[in-house]
């Protein structure tokens, strides 16, 4: 998979992409795969429908948020790898949030959505040509590449591990 160097992103999705450390977007998504399940293994279970603050999602909320961006971000970068031409809407995360009725999901399964989604999304990053890699399309009135996208969805994971570990397991 090409390199940060070789991204083509908005200044509104740089935010994602530079918290990644690794270079490389594969190594970044399965490291960080590794170390969000983890994280979230050790969440209590009593805990996982605490909100830090009032209006603030629950953990539970937070992570159904992050099964949905993780979407979303996967669902451009195959539209844009098939170098289609279109633009793509934004989505409102507080809509979505608030519309989704996860006290009646189990922790568990939402922990293995996760994992299941997001070595869907390795598969699928990995089965991309280099010049399917490189193809920009148009999300959120954002500018952006299929590579971008990659390093997104696990820039995307590492701010919420942090909110995470700061706000709520402190």
């Amino acid at each position: 998979m090409p390199t940060k160097t070789n991204v083509v992103s908005a200044d509104f999705f740089k935010r994602y992409i530079n918290i990644v450390k690794e270079d490389d977007a594969m190594d970044a998504l399965e490291n960080n795969l590794k170390s969000f399940l983890k994280l979230l293994k050790r969440i209590p279970r009593k805990k996982v429908n605490y909100a830090y603050a009032e209006g603030k999602w629950t953990i539970k909320q937070l992570l159904q948020h992050v099964i949905d961006t993780e979407r979303v971000f996967a669902y451009r970068a195959l539209r844009f790898s098939k170098n289609e031409g279109v633009d793509l809407p934004g989505f409102d995360e507080n809509v979505w949030g608030y519309n989704t009725p996860v006290d009646q999901r189990k922790w568990k399964d939402m922990i293995e959505e996760f994992k299941h989604l997001r070595k869907a999304n390795i598969a699928m990053f990995k089965a991309f040509t280099k010049e399917q890699l490189l193809l920009t399309g148009t999300a959120n009135n954002n500018h952006i590449n299929v590579t971008a996208l990659g390093f997104m969805c696990a820039g995307h994971v590492q701010h919420h591990m942090g909110i995470l570990k700061e706000r709520y397991l402190g």
